[in-house]
């Protein structure tokens, strides 16, 4: 297969295994997404979504959140881990949100990463799901599967972001990063990875990859 042929199949692949995507993390409007896009930092999607009805039941809006306490904040948002430095984001961005954007959620990469505890990833995550902005946030799936896939040396997540970018067509970035995203999770993980069940590795995966995964070895036999 030619580079743009395997692109084809992927896009081909994800569209037939997941027609409606599921969404990860429960949210209502850009801020409480911003919010639990924030606390998903090391963190799985699932102990977030335990832990988010808990915080927006006190506070679902800047203005509310800004009535807690750092200290309040933390003791709600403790389990899903570093409650200190998320604790502290969140309590400061509610004030700059308030103070510069009139309480609304900014539409814009530079405004986004002005906030505290706001990086490259959670802004093109907060722009995509929240606006339908074009972007493409690379976590460590997606990381994962674009080197396992050869379509980025992945030396790292910009460079992979990049990489993304070029190869597929702006207007499927929004959904087509979370189809992998899925496919990441569900069959081409990075711990008890079955090379029979993740398909699109198997067809097009980088051949050292393949020949590294025992069951390539075994089909050899």
């Amino acid at each position: 297969m030619t580079k743009q042929e395997k692109v084809e199949f992927v896009i081909k692949t994800l569209n037939e295994i997941y027609p409606t995507i599921p969404v990860a993390l429960d949210h209502k409007d850009p801020y409480t997404l911003l919010i639990a896009v924030l606390l998903s930092a090391q963190c799985t999607d699932v102990r977030v979504n335990q832990i988010t009805p808990l915080l927006f039941a006190k506070a679902d809006n800047p203005y509310d959140m800004i009535k807690l306490s750092v200290e309040e904040i933390r003791d709600i948002i403790r389990p899903v881990g570093l409650s200190p430095m998320k604790s502290k984001g969140i309590y400061g961005l509610s004030h700059i949100l308030i103070d510069k954007h009139d309480g609304q959620v900014p539409k814009t990469y530079e405004e986004l990463e002005e906030l505290p505890a706001v990086g490259h990833k959670t802004a093109a995550v907060v722009l995509s799901q929240a606006f339908g902005i074009p972007a493409f946030p690379v976590d460590t799936h997606i990381h994962r599967l674009m080197y396992r896939w050869g379509f980025t040396n992945g030396k790292n997540v910009v460079q992979t972001e990049k990489d993304a970018k070029r190869l597929f067509p702006e207007e499927i970035w929004n959904d087509l990063h979370l189809q992998i995203i899925w496919y990441g999770r569900q069959y081409s993980p990075a711990r008890g990875w079955d090379l029979n069940k993740d398909i699109i590795t198997k067809t097009i995966g980088r051949k050292s990859v393949l020949k590294a995964h025992p069951q390539y070895i075994d089909d050899k036999i």
